[in-house]
C-alpha cells in the first residue's frame, strides 16, 4: 500500500507505536521534551493492535510509554478540531498521571506524566509558534509549582502554512529547498517528516535532513502493509482528513470574503458554519455512517436530518 500519510493516526501508530520501532518513538519524545526528561529507554504500555479497530473505525489511538526513570508519555496525533478537544487532552493526562497508582501505594510513588499532542490543526491561534509547553504556574509571578504536569501542543499546519494542503508542483526541488530551510532541530525533522514525507527519499536524502532515523520511519513508511480491518478504518481517517482540510478551508476563506464588509469575525463563523454543513454533505455523500458524521461535522442530529431530506429532493 503505497503513499501512507503519517499523519493519519492509524500510520502514526503503526510507525512509532511498535517495539520493533521504539527507537523512533525515543528520538521523537527526546526532540520535543526537556533535556531534564530525555529518555534512553521507554516501554510501550499500550502497544499497536490491529484489534484496536474492530467496531470503532475512529478511535482514539494514542500511544502510552513509560520512560526508563519512571515518567509518563501519552503521544497523540490529532487529526480533527474535535469539540471539547482541550478538555479531552487533559483528562488523558489525568488518567495518565492517576492510574500510576495502586490501592496500596503512596503519593511519593507518582511520576511525571507528560501530554504531547500533534494537531492537524491550528488550536492556538494567539501563539505563532507551532510547538508550545503547558504548566500550572502562579497566576502573577509564573512559578511552577506543580511540577508533575506538563502538556505539549505541537501545531503542524504553523510549520508548512498551507503547503500540507496543496497538491506537489512541478517545482519540486524548490519545494524540498523550501522545507529544508525550515529544519533547525530534530523536532523540526520529525514535522517535516508528518508534513512533508512525499518529498523525502531515504536513499537520497540531503545532508541537511541526513538522520538514521528519519531514514528508518521513511522505509517504515514504505513497505507499510495493512489488513482488511486495518485499511479500511486507515481509508476512512484518510478520507476524513482530505473532506475536512479541503472543504472546512474553502468555506472559511468564503465566509472571509463575505464578511469583509461585516466585520471578519463574523465572517469566518459564517465559513466554519457553512464549512460544517458541507462535511456533512461530502460525508454522506462517501457513505459515511451517521454516527461519524455527527461525530466529525458537528452538526447536529437534526441539520443531519434535514441535510438527508434536501439531498434525497
Amino acid at each position: 500500500m503505497g503513499n501512507v500519510n503519517p499523519r493519519v493516526d492509524l500510520a502514526f501508530k503503526k510507525i512509532f507505536g511498535v517495539e520493533e520501532n521504539k527507537d523512533l518513538l525515543i528520538s521523537l519524545v527526546n526532540s520535543i521534551v526537556s533535556k531534564e526528561d530525555q529518555v534512553a529507554d521507554i516501554t510501550l504500555l499500550n502497544p499497536y493492535n490491529p484489534k484496536n479497530f474492530k467496531g470503532d473505525k475512529l478511535s482514539v489511538l494514542d500511544i502510552k510509554a513509560k520512560g526508563h526513570d519512571g515518567k509518563r508519555f501519552n503521544i497523540e496525533i490529532q487529526i480533527t478540531d474535535e469539540a471539547d478537544y482541550r478538555k479531552r487532552a487533559l483528562y488523558y493526562w489525568a488518567k495518565l498521571y492517576t492510574e500510576q497508582l495502586k490501592e496500596s501505594d503512596n503519593y511519593a510513588q507518582l511520576s511525571k506524566a507528560i501530554g504531547i499532542h500533534i494537531l492537524n490543526f491550528t488550536s492556538i491561534p494567539e501563539s505563532k509558534k507551532y510547538h508550545n509547553v503547558f504548566h500550572i504556574t502562579e497566576k502573577e509571578e509564573g512559578i511552577v509549582y506543580f511540577k508533575d504536569l506538563e502538556l505539549h501542543t505541537i501545531e503542524l499546519k504553523k510549520f508548512t502554512g498551507d503547503s500540507t494542503a496543496q497538491e506537489i508542483d512541478d517545482s519540486l526541488q524548490k519545494e524540498l529547498n523550501t522545507l529544508i530551510s525550515k529544519v533547525k532541530t530534530s523536532l523540526d525533522m520529525w514535522v517535516a517528516f508528518l508534513t512533508r514525507h512525499n518529498l523525502l527519499n531515504k536513499d537520497s536524502l540531503p545532508k541537511e535532513l541526513e538522520n538514521p532515523d528519519l531514514r528508518k520511519a521513511l522505509g517504515v513508511l514504505e513497505v507499510m502493509n495493512f489488513n482488511d480491518e486495518e485499511k479500511e478504518a486507515y481509508e476512512d481517517h484518510l478520507k476524513w482528513l482530505r473532506i475536512e482540510t479541503n472543504t472546512l478551508q474553502n468555506y472559511e476563506q468564503k465566509g472571509i470574503e463575505k464578511g469583509i464588509e461585516k466585520g471578519r469575525a463574523q465572517g469566518l463563523a459564517e465559513g466554519k458554519a457553512e464549512g460544517k454543513a458541507e462535511v456533512a454533505r461530502e460525508m454522506l455523500n462517501e457513505e459515511f455512517s451517521d454516527e461519524l458524521i455527527l461525530k466529525l461535522s458537528k452538526i447536529s442530529a437534526e441539520e443531519l436530518e434535514q441535510l438527508k431530506k434536501y439531498l434525497k429532493k
